[in-house]
């Protein structure tokens, strides 16, 4: 009954929502008003009059219509639900495919043959024929229909040893180049094919407009043009040109413009967020992509996990369904987004009938997937999902299957590409990931003229990115997070040092690595590698854009080249605009290489001139994100009002055309740039904006300034202890006789969303030195009504007495509480009226522990 009140409330606000909508903006036009009035930007409705109307750009087959509808009226109910749902091969076998008969499989990005990160390409191209075999398998009576298998091959078929692996798309945006793009997209096909996949899930027509955001470099660029040609020359690139005989012919594959829509314009750069605009700014800057990508006849479109003024977009029937189908004439299929479903309102990952009501038409339940196609049998059984929208979602399945020619492909393994694997980091493709390179390179910095080195030098690369192929491939590398790879990861690869080894050994010079920057012999010049590690998705949001800090050993190690009078070349690795302002300004040249992929001989060919002294490769990147001044300027986008970055949009110096950098100002913005992000106790004392506070009882709380702690609190004394130095801890020692708290309490509130989002963890080390005997808690909060605590009884019961310990609870676990952690005031409030004695020496967010608290919430 609530998911029918919750399916007639969700067409009552579409219904009712796009007259008004449409009427203020109207309204707002004709009194000569901004487009981005305030009106507009609170609805959550669309109205799709203001969208262009277009028509598929697929003329109908009359003969795939009908094959569609021949197959759609002999179909079980069992058999159209199975259809709509989409496992993760990590969670879903080749045998449940006999039983449930699902209409596609993903390889998700820590998904592989056995489990495996580093399977062979054989073992995924024979876990897709048997994938493919179970579908079409008619034992038990069921139909034979093929199952689709889609994968996130999102800078080359990244997910397979041996691929090629191309520039990620920031990279790719500075080099300003559809053409590249199409024939990048061409190549990813073909590997594709090789292992059996037919769909990826890319092209990403997001514009990032925070790069804050941990999927930035997942974006081609602010700009809305920019990304606009490119989804043209990818979607083309993917499935060939509509009309042409190559189209989805057997060495192209199904695209999927990601993620529908506005993903890119989160309030804060928060992964999964909310996009805060007007419709006319949603259709003109996050629009811009989705409907040239339609216009090129991408056959799959993938929703956005984001929002759009406070509505989930997996919920928002008045885009899925309004705008997308109805006025963009999208005849294609939308998939979720991995278990995006389960973020609507009234919904879980294993039910959400309002998901398929507002426009889906293809669940991705990952690990879910069993208990969602059970819920929603019974909700077309009993009419919450009425029949017609399940025939109008599985018809839309079935058409695309057709227009791929599935049915009559046969397995993987014997398609025209299937095991030709020598397609897979061939010499060809190679050579196009090395050329992208070149062309993704931008040129911030080179005084002096320092660059291009002559070939004859005698040059030291160091940073702990010169030898280091996981590190410039970054996330959605071989796993999701790009994570746990080694060198012998990558035999179709070559890392930065490789390429300027041969390219100085070609011209006679000499080269030596050292990721440390010792040497043995002194250098003409030092190339510092250097810059963020991988990361995917949320795990990749920041607060703000400072580059790593708190960690200055890439910055001592420019700056010690510097003083030692050997000129520096920095090649910054990074997934979006960072604030570098000093280690720009302890390099002679600086270069933004973003995630170059598999070729880093690409650097060598554009930083050294050729054996004869010549300029084989000028640069020719520019910037496709404005370069912010201070690490606080974000959002930073050409045509806000007071744009004022470092280095704008479409920035990028050339041997050609050159120019002298001055220095730069090394104010960030932040309070406290060289502090550790997330560290709150350590080295004896509480970090800076953190005060040592305590309490009996509910009493408001002393500062803690002198050591011991006397009569602060009458059954709660605190004193200096020794771990790793002389009085670097703190021993706590209740005395029974009462409750007593200490806890660390912030000058300003702190917002921990985003790391609670990233799946954070406070860790505390302590040391127990004596058993309680009564409840102990810790919590996080910022008052009574917004507090949360955890248990730490079972825990502290089981650590062994004067052993050092690193304790984690996860930030997730306070949440689950009650904790608002959005502003968090109080930090690891402990609290009890045992009598107990433990000591801490640091308290932080870190991933290094010795042992994970469960979320037992305190009582």
């Amino acid at each position: 009954m609530q998911s029918e009140i919750a399916a007639a409330a969700a067409r009552h606000r579409y219904t009712r929502g796009t007259a008004r909508i449409g009427l203020a903006w109207l309204l707002t036009m004709a009194l000569g008003g901004p487009a981005f009035a305030d009106t507009a930007a609170s609805s959550s409705i669309a109205d799709p009059s203001l969208w262009p109307a277009l028509t598929s750009p697929i003329a109908s087959n009359a003969g795939i219509e009908a094959q569609v509808r021949e197959l759609l009226d002999t179909m079980t109910l069992e058999e159209k639900v199975g259809q709509i749902i989409q496992g993760d091969l990590g969670s879903v076998t080749p045998a449940d495919l006999l039983e449930y008969r699902l209409g596609s499989v993903l390889a998700g990005g820590n998904s592989d043959p056995g489990g495996r990160y580093n399977a062979t390409p054989a073992e995924w191209l024979a876990l897709a024929d048997d994938f493919y075999r179970a579908s079409m398998d008619t034992s038990r009576g069921g139909k034979a229909i093929p199952v689709l298998l889609g994968i996130d091959a999102v800078h080359g078929h990244n997910n397979v040893v041996g691929a090629t692996l191309f520039p990620h798309n920031i990279g790719l945006g500075a080099a300003r180049d559809p053409e590249l793009l199409a024939r990048i997209a061409q190549a990813t096909a073909i590997e594709l094919r090789t292992t059996g996949f037919e769909w990826t899930f890319a092209p990403t027509v997001t514009v990032p407009r925070d790069d804050r955001w941990g999927r930035t470099y997942e974006g081609y660029s602010e700009d809305p043009a920019l990304v606009a040609s490119y989804a043209t020359a990818v979607v083309e690139g993917l499935q060939g040109k509509v009309a042409s005989p190559e189209f989805l012919d057997a060495s192209h594959v199904l695209a999927s413009a990601k993620h529908f829509i506005g993903d890119g314009g989160t309030h804060g750069g928060k992964d999964k967020g909310d996009t805060r605009v007007s419709e006319v700014e949603l259709r003109d800057i996050h629009g811009a992509g989705h409907i040239e990508a339609l216009k090129a006849g991408t056959q799959t479109v993938m929703a956005s996990f984001s929002s759009w003024n406070g509505e989930k977009m997996h919920g928002n029937r008045s885009l899925l369904t309004g705008v997308l189908k109805e006025r963009l004439g999208f005849d294609g299929f939308v998939v979720g987004d991995w278990n995006g479903h389960g973020e609507v309102s009234g919904c879980s990952n294993e039910s959400c009938p309002a998901a398929l009501m507002a426009g889906l038409d293809m669940y991705m339940a990952p690990d879910t997937w069993k208990a969602l196609y059970h819920n929603t049998l019974a909700q077309v059984r009993d009419g919450t999902i009425p029949m017609e929208r399940l025939d109008d979602a599985v018809s839309r399945i079935l058409r695309v299957k057709f227009r791929l020619g599935l049915f009559e492909a046969g397995a993987p393994s014997a398609r025209a590409l299937g095991g030709r694997f020598e397609q897979l980091g061939s010499s060809e493709h190679r050579a196009l990931a090395r050329a992208a390179v070149r062309q993704s390179l931008v040129l911030l910095k080179n005084n002096g003229g320092l660059l291009p080195l002559p070939a004859n030098s005698r040059v030291l690369v160091a940073g702990n990115g010169a030898d280091n192929i996981g590190k410039q491939a970054g996330g959605w590398t071989l796993s999701w997070q790009g994570t746990g790879v080694t060198p012998a990861d990558f035999p179709n690869a070559e890392s930065i040092w490789a390429g300027v080894q041969t390219a100085v050994a070609a011209g006679g010079g000499h080269s030596e690595l050292s990721e440390t920057g010792n040497y043995s012999e002194r250098p003409d010049v030092a190339i510092v590698v250097f810059g963020e590690d991988p990361y995917a998705e949320f795990i990749g949001d920041i607060p703000a854009l400072a580059y790593q800090p708190g960690q200055a050993d890439d910055l001592a190690l420019m700056r010690r080249f510097k003083d030692d009078g050997i000129p520096v070349v920095a090649v910054f690795l990074s997934g979006r605009p960072l604030w570098v302002n000093r280690e720009i300004n302890s390099a002679d040249a600086f270069v933004a290489a973003w995630l170059p992929g598999s070729e880093g001989g690409g650097i060598a060919d554009v930083l050294l001139r050729t054996p004869a002294g010549e300029i084989a490769h000028d640069f020719s990147g520019r910037l496709s994100f404005s370069w912010p001044r201070s690490a606080v300027q974000t959002p930073l986008n050409q045509g806000q009002s007071c744009y004022d970055p470092q280095f704008a949009l479409g920035y990028g110096l050339s041997y050609a055309q050159g120019a002298e950098l001055e220095l730069l100002s090394e104010q960030s913005g932040l309070a406290n740039l060289d502090q550790q992000p997330g560290l709150y106790f350590g080295q004896g004392k509480a970090a800076p904006g953190w005060t040592m506070m305590i309490a009996d009882g509910a009493e408001e709380g002393a500062v803690l300034t002198a050591l011991p702690s006397g009569d602060l609190a009458q059954h709660l004394t605190v004193a200096a202890a020794d771990h790793k130095a002389q009085e670097d801890a703190r021993r706590l020692q209740w005395n029974g006789g009462g409750e007593s708290r200490f806890w660390l309490q912030a000058a300003t509130p702190q917002d921990l969303s985003r790391e609670t989002q990233a799946g954070a963890m406070l860790v505390l080390s302590l040391r127990l030195d004596s058993k309680a005997e009564a409840p102990v808690s810790l919590s996080l909060g910022c008052g009574d009504a917004c507090s949360g605590a955890v248990s730490l009884d079972a825990t502290l019961a089981e650590l062994p007495l004067s052993t050092w310990t690193r304790l984690a609870v996860p930030l997730s676990c306070f949440q689950r509480a009650g904790a608002d952690l959005s502003r968090i005031e109080r930090m690891a409030e402990l609290r009890t009226s045992a009598a107990l004695s433990l000591s801490f020496s640091g308290l932080a967010l870190s991933a290094e522990h010795d042992r994970v608290l469960s979320c037992d919430v305190a009582q």
